[in-house]
């Protein structure tokens, strides 16, 4: 880190300090972005899977609302880091669909991620229940 690497001679700040604020920030940011994308694929799939009516519109304001947060945190580094996650993300983000789901529709759930991060990130996109294309 470049901080660390600056000269000894330069007392003006803690550079060990510094740096360790500085990565907890990206850890924390690249969490933030893990935690929305998993909120989304979760409502992706309820919206998808669920044979209900309502919420629907809870689901969708759900995702819209970690969009949001997204667009505000998202940079190139940290969507690397969330297409190289993506099955992970995915896999966490079902198995919280499970739970709210009924055991049929939780059956139909697939084993991999069907959505691309930018399916996730793209504003008004909604994911249609398998068969319903338009």
């Amino acid at each position: 880190m470049v901080l660390r690497a600056m000269a000894v001679a330069d007392n003006r700040f803690d550079r060990e300090n510094v740096a360790e604020e500085i990565e907890a920030l990206g850890r924390s940011e690249r969490d933030a972005v893990r935690s929305q994308i998993r909120r989304i694929i979760e409502h992706f799939l309820k919206l998808a899977y669920s044979p209900a009516q309502q919420p629907r519109f809870d689901w969708m304001a759900s995702i819209a609302e970690a969009r949001s947060t997204l667009g505000d945190k998202i940079s190139p580094t940290l969507r690397r880091d969330a297409e190289t996650m993506l099955p992970k993300l995915y896999e966490d983000g079902r198995d919280r669909a499970e739970l709210g789901l009924r055991s049929h529709a939780a059956d139909r759930l697939p084993a991999e991620c069907p959505y691309t991060i930018e399916e996730i990130l793209r504003r008004g996109w909604y994911p249609e229940p398998p068969g319903e294309k338009p």
